[in-house]
């Protein structure tokens, strides 16, 4: 229970932590906001105070230069306290801009830091969630604190000291009103902010959902199985309507009495006042500032409610941006210095010194094990091969046996468990991810494009390229199709490229990674799309383009690695062959096996 305790205040420590930094920037802000919340204060609570005096001396004394002087000052509090409240305003929206800005560029900046495993144990939906609902909440709710809370107080406090200064009476009148207000406010906040607590969950929830069908549509209309997916929907919104009904709910109720309130206050003070006024204890233009005085005060608080009920939800949304933001990359830059290269290693050990490689050697797996953190037993074991500058290597084998892990490990998506990655000479997890990535080409298995254009999806490569080397890269790529479209390298791309076809989004990914000009390009079942005519003119085209570099080619066909100078074949994560085609076909029986059934399949489709 201790425990549990110390973590929820280190947890409230960090939220409000957070929130000094991302607010400490602006502080020159912050301050012109406080001094144009003061005019405005200000204004609000001279106007009943001259009204009152200006009504007084018109009844009394008929005192037309005193009546200018209070009507003028009234004049001059409105003009201020307008300005204040409409410069306030304005204050305290680009305050909460900016900081929704940089809490929003933070966890984007984060999300970008985390492995492939760490961003799915938050999964996709929910980085959505905190990237930009839960940061229009937190905006929101600043500049609801500003101007709708923090008026509150200081309101409450001069305009009672103002009553009480007017009479005794009428001021413990106005100090009861703000104890109901304030017990009308305790109440729903004590019945809402446990609801508006859990309702990011379920906006997650119902972001995950709807990602899922949105992207699955085409299955799940093959299947027929809309009734289905319609009633998952359907109970996800219902589970979020339940509970936003309940605040809802118990915000009408609240409403209802804070305009009851204010009616009741209205009639009393109207009453009581009287009674005063008849009694000679205070003169009768003083029920108006007191009138004013009352309204003022529930009117604020009657807005500050809603900020109140707000800031527990805003307070959540703040924890969970804390919570992408305190994760502690398991895959991260080795610091500057000799001694810093130890803190970048996932395995805490110093760096090995470089080994003298052979001069065409670009990449080396060094008995290489590898095991995803949520598995039971390795995915990878004892890899141990050179990708040499000039040649192609091939990997084949199984679905599930780890083909694109190898590519992943390249790239340091994840850090190996056991052995090391050498590119350029070095341990992976010695160099800066920059640093290693410059030096590698990289097409996935789905190729993803951009929106925008064919030719600024191709810069994705290198950002300088001419107009000239993108074409080029497209005919290696054999991507023709683009020289028949109306616009060219200016035609634009959907998102994820879903207004082209697998292939030719295959073939637009290939161009791209040839933009790169790198030592080694790694083709992740880049080929699987294309038809054999193209894919065999692609590998004739990609020969003497790659000649200078140490290509990958991961793949489930054997036609397409076939001429490669080296193929691994791997079994549950084991390499079982490793050597030519002929060779394999000789000595490999697992490599002998894909081959056979993959020509007995070829003659079945041919039949």
């Amino acid at each position: 229970m201790q425990a549990q305790t110390k973590q929820a205040k280190a947890r409230k420590t960090g939220e409000l932590a957070l929130l000094l930094r991302l607010m400490s920037p602006y502080k020159a802000l912050i301050a012109g906001l406080v001094v144009t919340l003061m005019c405005d204060i200000t204004g609000m609570l001279v106007i009943p105070t001259q009204l009152s005096a200006l009504l007084n001396t018109a009844i009394t004394t008929r005192d037309m230069a005193e009546v200018a002087r209070h009507g003028i000052t009234m004049l001059v509090a409105a003009l201020v306290g307008s300005g204040g409240n409409v410069i306030s305003y304005r204050l305290a929206a680009r305050l909460a801009a900016n900081v929704g800005r940089d809490l929003r560029c933070e966890v984007y900046s984060k999300s970008l830091e985390l492995s492939g495993y760490e961003f799915g144990q938050l999964g996709a939906g929910s980085m959505i969630t905190r990237t930009l609902s839960d940061a229009n909440v937190v905006q929101q709710t600043i500049i609801m604190s500003f101007v709708m809370i923090s008026p509150v107080p200081v309101t409450c406090v001069i305009a009672t000291i103002m009553a009480f200064g007017i009479d005794p009476v009428m001021g413990w009148l106005l100090l009861a009103v703000i104890a109901l207000t304030l017990g009308a406010m305790a109440f729903a906040v004590w019945k809402s902010a446990p609801v508006f607590t859990v309702l990011q969950g379920f906006i997650d929830r119902m972001n995950t959902r709807l990602r899922e069908s949105i992207t699955g549509v085409r299955v799940i209309r093959a299947f027929g199985k809309e009734p289905h997916e319609r009633q998952k929907l359907d109970q996800t919104f219902e589970d979020y309507a339940g509970r936003a009904i309940r605040v809802n709910l118990v915000f009408a109720t609240v409403d209802s009495l804070t305009f009851f309130f204010m009616n009741a206050v209205e009639s009393a003070i109207f009453w009581v006042g009287a009674g005063r006024v008849g009694a000679h204890a205070m003169q009768i233009g003083s029920i108006s500032a007191l009138v004013e005085y009352a309204m003022l005060i529930m009117f604020f608080m009657m807005m500050a409610q809603f900020c109140v009920l707000q800031i527990p939800r805003a307070w959540a949304c703040l924890s969970r941006a804390n919570e992408v933001l305190d994760i502690d990359p398991a895959i991260k830059d080795p610091a500057a210095g000799t001694a810093a290269a130890t803190t970048g290693r996932a395995d805490g050990k110093k760096p090995a010194p470089p080994a003298a490689p052979d001069a065409d050697e670009v990449a080396r797996f060094d008995h290489v094990s590898f095991r995803f953190e949520d598995a039971d037993e390795d995915t990878l074991r004892n890899l141990d091969f050179v990708l040499r500058r000039g040649q192609t290597t091939a990997i084949i084998g199984n679905t599930g046996s780890g083909k694109s892990t190898i590519a992943k490990l390249l790239l340091r998506f994840h850090d190996v468990t056991s052995g090391g990655v050498r590119v350029g000479g070095a341990d992976v997890r010695d160099q800066t991810q920059d640093a290693l990535r410059a030096q590698v080409a990289y097409v996935p298995q789905a190729a993803w494009l951009f929106s925008g254009t064919i030719a600024q999806n191709l810069r994705h490569g290198r950002a300088n390229a001419t107009d000239e080397e993108l074409w080029h890269a497209l005919d290696v790529a054999q991507a023709d199709f683009v020289r028949g479209l109306p616009d060219g390298l200016g035609s634009r791309v959907a998102q994820g490229g879903s207004n082209f076809s697998g292939g030719q989004r295959q073939r637009l990914a290939i161009a791209r990674a040839l933009v790169r000009r790198a030592d080694l390009y790694v083709f992740d079942d880049s080929f699987s799309a294309l038809d054999f005519r193209t894919d065999a003119a692609l590998r004739r085209a990609l020969a003497p383009e790659l000649a200078h570099a140490a290509t990958l080619v991961i793949a489930q066909r054997v036609s397409t690695i076939r001429d490669a100078d080296q193929i691994v074949v791997l079994s549950e994560g084991r390499v079982v062959g490793l050597g030519t085609h002929d060779e394999l076909m000789r000595a490999c029986p697992t490599y002998k096996e894909i081959a056979d059934s993959q020509a007995r399949g070829g003659e079945q489709n041919d039949d």
